[in-house]
C-alpha cells in the first residue's frame, strides 16, 4: 500500500512537551523564581541561543536560489496527484519547513522537517536538533543531533569540527547581520492563507500550492 504525505497530514499529531503531563503549580514556581533572578539560567540561554541559530539556518534555506524550484515539487494543485514517500522531493520539505519556521508557524515546521530527516536531509535532522533545543527538549534534540552524526547511512556524516564551525557561523551573522533575508510580508500572508485551509483535525498545514511558490518566486527574484 502506497503511503501518501496528505494522509499522514491528516491524521498528523506532534508532541510538544518531553513530559507526559504538566504541573501548573510547579510550573508557576519556577516562572517566579527565574523572573527573581537578574540573569537567565543557563537553560534558557542556550534555549534562546537554540532558536537564533535556527532562524539564521532557515533564512538561508530560503535565500537559496532553488528554493522555489525544490518547493513547486511538492506543491498541490491540478494533475499533481497525492504527494507519496516516493514522490517526496527533501530540499522542498526543508524549505517548506523553513518557511513555516520563519512564518510562526513551528509545529507544521517539525511535521516537515520530520518528513526531510526521514527521507535522509542532515539539514532538517539539524533543524530539529535546534528547534527542540530551543524548547528546552533535550532528550528530543540529542535524539536527532546522534541522527545528524550517526544514523543517516546515505552519506558520511559531519564531523564535530564542521558542526562546530556552522554553529559559530550562526552565531556571527546572528550578531553581524546577513545578506539572507526574512520572508516578506506577502510571503507570510500565503503561509497564513494555507494555514486557514488546514482541516479543524489538524494542527499542520498542508502541502504548498503554485500560489505559494509564486510568491517564494518573487522573494527570490525581489531582493
Amino acid at each position: 500500500m502506497t503511503v501518501t504525505i496528505d494522509a499522514l497530514l491528516a491524521d498528523a499529531q506532534i508532541p510538544v512537551s518531553d513530559q507526559k503531563g504538566f504541573d501548573v503549580s510547579a510550573a508557576l514556581r519556577r516562572l517566579a523564581a527565574d523572573a527573581s533572578r537578574r540573569t537567565p539560567t543557563a537553560e534558557i540561554t542556550r534555549a534562546a541561543q537554540a532558536g537564533q541559530r535556527l532562524s539564521v539556518v532557515c533564512r538561508w534555506v530560503l535565500n537559496e536560489p532553488d528554493a522555489a524550484a525544490h518547493l513547486d515539487k511538492i506543491a498541490d494543485g491540478p494533475g499533481r496527484g497525492p504527494l507519496t514517500e516516493e514522490r517526496m522531493d527533501v530540499d522542498g520539505a526543508l524549505v517548506f519547513a523553513s518557511l513555516l519556521h520563519l512564518a510562526g508557524h513551528p509545529e507544521s515546521a517539525q511535521f516537515w522537517w520530520q518528513l526531510a530527516a526521514g527521507a535522509g536531509s542532515r539539514a532538517a535532522a539539524y533543524c530539529l536538533h535546534l528547534h527542540h533545543l530551543s524548547l528546552g527538549e533535550s532528550r528530543r534534540a540529542q535524539h536527532w543531533f546522534h541522527q545528524l552524526t550517526h544514523s543517516m547511512a546515505d552519506s558520511a556524516p559531519p564531523d564535530a569540527a564542521f558542526i562546530e564551525a556552522l554553529e559559530i557561523f550562526a552565531r556571527y551573522v546572528r550578531d553581524h547581520g546577513s545578506r539572507a533575508f526574512a520572508p516578506t510580508g506577502r510571503l507570510e500572508s500565503e503561509v497564513d492563507r494555507l494555514a486557514a485551509r488546514t482541516s479543524s483535525s489538524s494542527v499542520i498545514v498542508s502541502r504548498p500550492d503554485r500560489q505559494l511558490v509564486a510568491r517564494l518566486e518573487e522573494f527570490s527574484t525581489g531582493r
